[in-house]
């Protein structure tokens, strides 16, 4: 079976073939977009694998090649070391280590989940930068009526808000054509939230992991939703500290010898789940005996210690989470 490594772009594309032995047998640039790479890639003969970084796009990549290679293994670009760390770097090196690493079996692969899973995904993401972006248009208000000496009233964004503030005589010209662009992007924005957000409804709602979720006190249908999508599969997490891992709340760590430091956490995996999970454990100290206790006991009365016992509960959340889609078991209060 030949070995394909394929550094993967938009408009240019680099693969690298090596035979049985590890031997070179071909490297090329393709110049033009993933069709073009695919119709090149389909005249290999002979059964061969594929190996190339997950990047945008990667689900249309993979399954396409899923149907010409015999087996296709998506990198995951954070563990592959020996391609950030080379002092020279170009789409044919790095075409050609991927190979190598295909060759020799080593490449850090990365979980890909199915059609409907990774579309679920994009939904939350997108629902979340209109979210964002609401809430950067309504700090944009704000700032436009501060800066022209006008007292913004209570319950600005409710619908008699939203109706003062249409209505509202400005300063200048300049002002009205900012505050009118403004009121017109969030209404946009809110717009889009809302139907994705009845879209989101209707597949959480079905889908049996968010329901089990959302029995923990504090977790509502947004945290559910993210963290289901994102686990997908629990058993492939052989530990539930992986899964803390997974989201990015665990300490970046620098042990050596005797000297053991643990710093911020690393942030890493999908930040819209994190934040989520960040959230909920806010709300499960105030509705839950058993998460107030953890949360204090990390707490130790020092209110300096606030923060890290947050991200801490929210590392025991999806802990628990994790266990709960793995037994199928609900959430139970401790004795």
């Amino acid at each position: 079976m030949w070995h394909v490594g394929l550094d993967v772009h938009y408009r240019t594309s680099t693969y690298c073939i090596l035979d049985e032995d590890g031997h070179e047998v071909a490297c090329e640039t393709i110049r033009g977009h993933w069709p073009k790479l695919l119709e090149r890639l389909a005249q290999i003969a002979g059964p061969w694998s594929i190996c190339f970084e997950a990047t945008c796009g990667y689900g249309y990549l993979y399954r396409e090649l899923s149907k010409m290679g015999a087996r296709v293994i998506v990198a995951h670009p954070g563990q592959l070391r020996l391609i950030f760390r080379a002092k020279r770097k170009n789409d044919r090196i790095d075409a050609r280590k991927l190979a190598k690493l295909l060759y020799l079996d080593e490449v850090p692969a990365a979980y890909v989940p199915n059609q409907a899973v990774q579309n679920w995904r994009e939904l939350i993401e997108y629902r979340r930068r209109m979210v964002d972006r609401q809430t950067t248009c309504k700090n944009a208000l704000r700032s436009l009526l501060r800066s022209q000496g006008i007292l913004a009233s209570k319950g600005l964004w409710a619908k008699t808000g939203l109706a003062w503030l249409n209505s509202l005589e400005m300063p200048t010209p300049a002002a009205s054509l900012k505050r009118d662009l403004l009121l017109d992007e969030l209404g946009q924005a809110k717009h889009r939230v809302k139907r994705v957000t009845k879209e989101l409804d209707r597949i959480g709602e079905r889908h049996p992991g968010t329901l089990l979720v959302r029995t923990i006190p504090g977790v509502g249908i947004r945290t559910a939703e993210a963290v289901v999508a994102y686990i997908d599969n629990a058993r492939r997490f052989v530990h539930s500290s992986q899964v803390g891992a997974y989201f990015g709340l665990i300490p970046c760590q620098d042990a050596s010898a005797g000297a053991n430091r643990l710093g911020h956490i690393t942030k890493q995996g999908p930040g819209t789940a994190r934040k989520y999970l960040v959230e909920a454990a806010w709300q499960g100290v105030y509705r839950s005996p058993t998460i107030r206790a953890y949360f204090e006991r990390l707490l130790h009365g020092r209110k300096e210690r606030r923060k890290i016992a947050l991200v801490a509960t929210a590392h025991y959340l999806v802990r628990c989470m994790h266990a709960m889609l793995l037994s199928g078991q609900p959430w139970r209060e401790a004795a």
